[in-house]
């Protein structure tokens, strides 16, 4: 077969559902830089199926590329209702005739042709996916998996929180010192890291979509992302790994941001999503250095809803600053520590002070009472502002305005007319779920001066549409996302950001 070189390998997945456009696709992914390009007939039904299986020959000899062969069931993924016998007939079939690609054969189907003599073996990837993420013993899977003399071995398993890679990973390094060639990986957002690093752990490949439409698993991310966004093909395992812990964690630019910046900056270091639902079960087991179950060189940790105060518990230092606001946004691996930094104030009120803002006596309404809330109000009370609190939970901003010594009124029904300065520290509006959401319409920002959103994804939210509509000034959230970032990278990196780099990379992505 096609002389297919040795790791970090990029596999894109091409899934028309007509076979005139297979020719096509194979070229954008070529185009990519894909090192191996898989094709999913189990996306093309019936007559195109079969229009592709006579033209498959040509289409796989007339790229360079390494080619993957998959017809994958629908009850592990696939697009194509297929019982078994099925199945046994079409992959006897395509490994009867001669040809250079990989055949990835499910487990159960795999199994039955062990009783068939002459198979050549070397072409065949064995896999199974389990989208249940019930699968609790991979090492059991894995054992029994190895029975079959297959080239590769492959395990895809569903990922509900980013802990669920501790055993991909683990997983990885036991075959990598048996001499197996695996491919293993979490699927779904929490599952990201394993794609981004896998490689560098021994995995034989990785998954890459040709574009966001064109995704075949929860949370593949593209080629471009892969090779432009990660630097798949620079990490190794002394890369320095850091990342953003919260959930959600799929509308973040800081990986952008800070990937550019390493990379400008010349420095071996990737920063990985990490969408994480408890605390302090992520901390210890894959960021403390005392009890941290997979072997990476994790540097630091961004930090975001809803775990800036939750993680303070399971720090061993945080500076005084970010124990007076309640709330860490930063995280530094020292030594046999986690130490814990808020660079949310600063980066709050950088912005402000850019425009010129005098905010000593000014009255400043803001709304929210979680934890970007607790850093701006802590920012606006030494600056000297007159601050209300503003909240839904009515109990929870009295606690927060209470802790601060100031003032709590309900949302609901709320004039902003009085108010220099109105801010929206809630995670309304954001991209996902909350889109297009408000905290204040223009009827209720009617008089105020300026009005400040933190969120910044999208760049432009609802309750800054409704701010300009009622004749106010605005400051967009990306202005503090870039200043507090740059605070993390010189915590973490002993150096100074390069700040347009991260400021270019952040516009790139919000345009996308």
């Amino acid at each position: 077969m096609k002389e297919i070189q040795r790791k970090p390998l990029v596999c894109v997945s091409v899934c028309e559902q007509r076979a005139s456009d297979l020719s096509q696709a194979i070229e954008r992914a070529s185009a990519l830089r894909a090192d191996i390009i898989e094709l999913r007939l189990d996306y093309l039904a019936g007559a195109e199926l079969n229009e592709a299986l006579a033209r498959l020959e040509s289409l796989t000899s007339s790229a360079s590329d390494a080619f993957i062969i998959t017809l994958r069931p629908a009850e592990q993924g696939g697009l194509r209702e297929m019982d078994s016998l099925n199945r046994i007939v079409f992959w006897l079939d395509m490994l009867s005739k001669a040809g250079a690609e990989l055949c990835d054969i499910e487990f159960d189907v795999a199994r039955v042709l062990m009783e068939k003599e002459g198979l050549d073996w070397t072409r065949i990837i064995c896999s199974h996916h389990d989208f249940t993420g019930k699968h609790s013993n991979l090492e059991q899977l894995y054992e029994a998996m190895k029975s079959v003399p297959a080239r590769v071995i492959k395990i895809a398993v569903s990922a509900k929180d980013a802990t669920d890679c501790i055993a991909v990973f683990n997983l990885l390094e036991r075959a990598r010192d048996e001499g197996l060639e695996l491919i293993a990986l979490a699927m779904g957002q929490a599952g990201v890291a394993t794609r981004i690093l896998g490689p560098s752990r021994g995995s034989f490949l990785t998954y890459a979509a040709l574009d966001k439409a064109h995704a075949t698993a929860p949370g593949q991310p593209t080629a471009e992302e892969l090779r432009d966004l990660y630097r798949i093909q620079e990490i190794t395992e002394e890369t320095s790994i850091l990342g953003i812990m919260g959930a959600p964690v799929s509308h973040s630019v800081s990986p952008a941001m800070h990937n550019a910046a390493f990379s400008a900056s010349g420095i071996d270091a990737v920063y990985i999503p990490f969408e994480t639902h408890e605390a302090g079960n992520f901390l210890r087991r894959m960021a403390h250095p005392r009890s941290c179950e997979i072997r990476w060189k994790l540097r630091g940790l961004s930090v975001t809803a809803p775990h800036k105060t939750a993680v303070m518990e399971h720090l061993d230092w945080i500076e005084p600053a970010a124990r007076e606001i309640g709330a860490v946004n930063t995280i530094v691996v020292e030594g046999e520590e986690l130490r814990g930094y808020n660079t949310d104030a600063s980066g709050f009120l950088s912005p402000l002070v850019k425009r010129g803002a005098e905010l000593s006596g000014k009255k400043v309404a803001l709304i929210g009472a979680g934890g970007a809330a607790r850093s701006a109000l802590w920012s606006l009370m030494r600056a000297g502002a007159d601050v209300t609190l503003f909240a839904r939970d009515l109990k929870k901003g009295a606690r927060l305005a209470e802790e601060f010594g100031t003032r709590s009124l309900k949302l609901d029904d709320a004039r902003f007319h009085d108010f220099e300065i109105v801010v929206n520290a809630t995670p309304l509006g954001m991209r996902g779920a909350s889109e297009g959401e408000t905290p204040a319409t223009r009827s209720q920002l009617r008089g105020a001066h300026l009005a400040y959103d933190l969120v910044y994804n999208p760049a432009k939210t609802r309750f800054l549409m409704e701010a300009e509509a009622a004749g106010c000034e605005t400051l967009q959230g990306l202005e503090m996302l870039i200043a507090q970032a740059a605070e993390q990278f010189r915590l973490w990196m002993g150096t100074q950001v390069p700040l347009e780099v991260m400021r270019a990379a952040a516009e790139r992505e919000l345009e996308k």
